[in-house]
């Protein structure tokens, strides 16, 4: 089929030139409250707190991971055993109505907020998150998942219905507790249908060993495309089969969850303010500021900068790297890049920061604006400066000769099992768009989650192949050589692991080349070039049933998703919680017996 024929539904000129004119314009002014933009959350205002240097206060004194560094500590065999902190939290979902970029939407909130509250806490303390599932209007399932961290014997709480537990009942509960087992910038979103593009996502910062100095920490800065129809109705259009629908365009993107929309643009007759607020930061002259950059949207590649700064890489992921220069940082969706600022600029000034999704994405209006405030500057200066030129590759991450981690891990050159995977599209019988790895499209069965099965001995579904499980028994390290044969983009994401990142480019791997072989990138997510492949490897050590699945919400919703079952001997030994065989009871109380009306992939 031709997918880009697909894909290429330009807008008109009139409109891209209705959005560039009002982008051009925009101003500091905010005339909606926080309340009505974000809810009861603080993110992209200058109240919102800055984040500890260090560590968070805990019981003992001094590091709470002891001597160890970025530089010592092998952070998969050396980390901290657990500390006995536990941080708490509550989280309940519930739909709420709010106007991140002035267009009054109904979405899905935690705790009345977006983004989500930040979980914050210390490298080896335990985290212990109690999801209330309060969806109503219609009730749904939901989940959430800790994007990044490994689970290392938990396994249970990965947080992804159908694969480590039955989605959380509407009016039920679940309670995650889980270690901080690495350490550095990520976030959580749910794992239920593409409900995170709805609203279900929030920053987790989990403070360890600096890579780098620097003074102040600003925080998490969450990158958005943003949809104004709710995801279950951008769910039906792609998983129709009108073919033109099957990457839907967004109509905005923000910045810490704001930015303005041109309101001449809305037809439909919903309420919208055109000057809703943008987000602000504030620079301290001569300090060196940390921004934690994530990108937490549902289909584009975000393209941040800040005008007349240049920003210095520290960490990709969990992963600190040794620092490089940069003027645009790209993020694939679920990659997270740490940067550090050095506030050189005019002690009166603003500054524009922005992130644009032009290349490789769908959307509308493709630049969020934030503004940086230097302290004497005033508070209504809209800034005047103008965007550094773009020279980045257009659909990849920088070169992966740039990124070397600090703490070198040499991968073995000889792999157990190496899994060949093809990455393509069909429309099936029925007319519908699906994404297939290896010629199968992944669909949920949130009835019969594989680890609770696996636990149980059964660890062959030839019942059902379109579970997608790829089994490596007891090897010790798989490789994954992805092969891309659409011209489409994606985002690889790895749970349970940090893999090694051997090779990518565009066309077909040589079957041998690997870029740094003693000392390779390593990361949780890695962008599929168009047209290209991906080879990466992971050490098995980690027993559970790890999804590998395309991070855009629209393809992993039509099917772009595998399970990579690890260690099945362990899994069947494992005690696992009453809590997530209690999900399944929930579940089916709720669903009476049978699966409910899924009309994606469930995940």
């Amino acid at each position: 089929m031709n997918i880009p024929a697909i894909l290429q539904t330009g807008l008109t000129s009139a409109m891209s030139a209705a959005v560039a004119k009002f982008t051009s314009n925009l101003t500091v002014i905010s005339s909606l409250p926080q309340s009505s933009t974000n809810g009861a959350s603080q993110l992209g205002t200058l109240q919102a707190p800055n984040l500890q240097i260090n560590w968070l206060p805990h019981s003992g004194s001094g590091a709470p991971w002891g001597s160890r560094t970025a530089f010592n500590a092998n952070p998969y065999t050396q980390a901290p055993s657990s500390s006995g902190q536990e941080r708490v939290y509550n989280f309940t979902v519930a739909r709420g109505t709010i106007a991140p970029d002035g267009y009054e939407k109904n979405t899905l909130l935690i705790n009345g907020q977006f983004p989500g509250p930040t979980i914050e806490a210390n490298w080896g303390d335990i985290i212990t998150v109690t999801v209330n599932n309060a969806i109503t209007g219609p009730e749904e399932g939901t989940s959430l998942h800790w994007h990044g961290l490994l689970q290392t014997g938990t396994p249970w709480e990965d947080g992804v219905p159908a694969v480590s537990q039955c989605p959380i009942a509407p009016g039920m509960s679940l309670t995650y507790s889980f270690e901080a087992d690495l350490y550095g910038t990520s976030w959580y979103h749910s794992h239920y249908s593409a409900q995170y593009s709805g609203g279900l996502i929030g920053p987790m910062i989990i403070y360890g060993p600096n890579s780098a100095d620097y003074d102040i920490d600003l925080g998490p800065v969450l990158l958005t495309d943003y949809y104004h129809l709710s995801y279950y109705d951008l769910v039906e259009q792609i998983m129709g089969t009108d073919l033109t629908m099957i990457a839907p365009r967004s109509v905005n993107n923000l910045i810490n969850g704001k930015m303005d929309y041109n309101c001449s643009l809305v037809t439909d007759g919903t309420p919208c303010t055109n000057d809703a607020g943008l987000s602000k930061f504030q620079f301290t002259t001569g300090k060196q500021h940390r921004l934690r950059l994530i990108n937490a949207g549902a289909e584009a590649i975000q393209k941040f900068s800040i005008d007349e700064h240049t920003m210095t890489v520290i960490a990709n992921d969990f992963v600190p790297i040794q620092p490089y220069e940069t003027d645009i940082v790209t993020l694939g969706i679920g990659q997270r890049t740490d940067v550090i600022v050095q506030a050189n600029g005019d002690p009166a000034s603003t500054y524009w920061m922005r992130s644009t999704i032009s290349n490789c994405s769908l959307t509308i209006q493709p630049d969020a604006l934030a503004v940086i405030y230097y302290p004497s500057a005033p508070a209504d200066a809209t800034p005047k400066t103008t965007a550094w030129t773009d020279t980045t590759p257009q659909c990849a991450n920088d070169p992966l000769s740039s990124t070397t981690p600090i703490y070198p891990i040499t991968p073995t050159a000889d792999p157990a099992t190496t899994i060949n995977l093809t990455i393509g599209a069909t429309v099936n019988s029925t007319g519908h768009f699906l994404w297939t790895v290896n010629g199968v499209s992944f669909r949920a069965d949130y009835n019969a989650p594989v680890l609770l099965l696996a636990n149980a001995g059964n660890t062959s579904y030839p019942y059902d192949p379109e579970w997608n499980v790829y089994d490596t028994g007891a090897a010790t390290s798989v490789r994954l050589v992805v092969e891309n044969t659409t011209p489409v983009a994606h985002p690889m994401h790895l749970h349970g692991h940090n893999m090694y990142v051997l090779d990518e480019g565009v066309g077909s791997w040589d079957g041998s080349s690997v870029v740094d072989g003693g000392n390779p990138q390593r990361r949780d997510v890695q962008l599929l070039q168009p047209d290209g492949y991906l080879v990466v490897q992971y050490d098995a050590d980690n027993a559970g049933v790890w999804p590998f699945h395309c991070h855009i919400a629209w393809h992993v919703s039509a099917g772009l998703y595998i399970n990579l079952l690890e260690k099945p001997a362990d899994i069947a030994n494992m005690q696992l919680p009453g809590s997530s065989k209690q999900t399944c009871v929930d579940w089916a109380a709720f669903t009476n017996v049978d699966v409910v009306d899924e009309i994606d992939s469930g995940l």
